[in-house]
């Protein structure tokens, strides 16, 4: 098996917490992609407060944290445990697709630059226009259509990890790299149109988005329960650890299987609060605007009405 540019070694010690957050391993391109985000995020948030324009703290905050999960998944020596050891794998993908998506979609990349990037000017294509383009496309309608969504959420977890696809990716640190990325992508396609934060084609109400949220669930416990009953390893990559390691490898599937069931419920109760609260302020939001405009209406009729007595009154004088 080649793990060439983790810089992993087979014979690495048993698993800690403080040891796997060292930084002295991890994934280089993963490493570069997060280094890109933050700078490109910060540029942006500065851009918008040197105009004048504010942007939440809890959104850059969020973002912030999404990142760094994934910096802590991927950058970290947990990666190269990860490709040894069944259950820190499953806690990188669960992270991967489960955490970090939901954080950094609440920090609302995809609002900011639109807000943040220029415009190109009439009859000129720059940054902002593409992307406005893009959102509109009939490619992102179909990928971030429920139908699309959620059997890619579901298919990602039972054609992996019950086929060879699987063992063929962690062959090579690229394939490794690649699987993780999917991960990640499918769990922003997942959650974007259920978070409802940033703009996009499907908006449904937030009972639908519930639905949504919860269609997958099921198949995500499922799952996590299938791989803890197993009675023998379903991949090949983790049949046979480091005897460094101390692990017995059905132990450790059984434990992966129990990370991915408890990821099941985690994460969907934190979404279900954000809908919640998203819910209450855009009723609010409607109240105000309801009532700013019973106001109006009201003024007007009583501008109207005194305006009619203020005409008899001078057709009576007349």
């Amino acid at each position: 098996m080649d793990h060439g540019g983790h810089g992993m070694h087979m014979d690495l010690p048993p698993f800690t917490l403080g040891r796997g957050l060292a930084v002295t391993g991890g994934d280089p391109y993963f490493a570069a992609g997060c280094a890109l985000a933050l700078v490109l995020y910060g540029w942006a948030v500065l851009r918008l407060r040197r105009r004048g324009d504010a942007w939440a703290v809890g959104r850059t905050v969020s973002f912030a944290l999404g990142v760094l999960t994934i910096a802590a998944t991927m950058c970290t020596r947990l990666d190269d445990y990860g490709m040894v050891m069944f259950s820190v794998h499953m806690v990188q993908h669960m992270i991967l697709s489960m955490l970090s998506p939901i954080l950094l979609l609440l920090g609302a990349p995809v609002t900011l630059a639109l807000r943040a990037l220029p415009t190109a000017g009439r009859g000129r294509t720059g940054p902002r226009e593409l992307l406005v383009k893009l959102l509109h496309s009939r490619y992102v309608r179909v990928v971030s259509h429920p139908a699309f969504t959620i059997p890619l959420f579901v298919a990602s977890l039972y054609a992996l990890y019950f086929s060879p696809l699987f063992d063929s990716l962690m062959r090579h640190s690229l394939g490794h790299t690649a699987m993780m990325v999917h991960f990640l992508a499918v769990g922003l396609l997942f959650f974007w149109p259920i978070m409802g934060v940033d703009p996009g084609p499907h908006r449904p109400g937030y009972v639908m988005r519930m639905l949504e949220l919860f269609a997958g669930m099921p198949f995500h416990a499922f799952f996590g329960i299938a791989v803890m009953m197993a009675s023998e390893p379903l991949v090949s990559t983790f049949e046979h650890p480091a005897a460094s390691l101390g692990i017995d490898p059905l132990d450790d599937q059984t434990a992966a299987g129990g990370i991915a069931w408890a990821f099941s419920e985690i994460p969907s109760v934190v979404v279900l609060i954000a809908l919640l609260i998203q819910w209450y302020t855009s009723e609010q939001r409607q109240a105000r605007r309801k009532d700013r405009a019973a106001d109006r209406d009201g003024d007007a009729e009583l501008v109207a009405y005194n305006a009619y007595l203020a005409s008899l009154e001078s057709r009576g004088r007349g």
